[in-house]
């Protein structure tokens, strides 16, 4: 079901220079995240830590964004539900000065 709702959110989304997408990955262990310039297709930031700290992977995403120059970004959830570790890594994202 999660490859489902992820390949209906993918047909919708697409990260362009002026708006990268930042895509999350979520395994037992790890959550990462990765700036992607979908048109380029080059991954611009990315940063992965443990799955119970995903504000602090946020925030050194957020840190990379902001050196690179990016502000602004796309949020894909992967297929993952907008709740929990994702939540936190939007909210995360967010106070580290990306605007969603």
């Amino acid at each position: 079901m999660r490859i489902q709702r992820h390949n209906r959110i993918r047909a919708r989304l697409q990260g362009t220079s002026e708006r990268p997408r930042v895509a999350v990955f979520r395994s037992n262990q790890y959550i990462s995240a990765q700036i992607i310039d979908d048109s380029a297709h080059k991954t611009l930031a990315s940063a992965k830590g443990p799955k119970a700290k995903p504000d602090a992977v946020a925030q050194e995403l957020a840190k990379k964004a902001v050196a690179a120059g990016i502000s602004k970004v796309v949020f894909d959830r992967g297929g993952h539900k907008y709740h929990g570790g994702v939540k936190a890594l939007a909210e995360g994202l967010r106070k580290g000065g990306l605007q969603l």
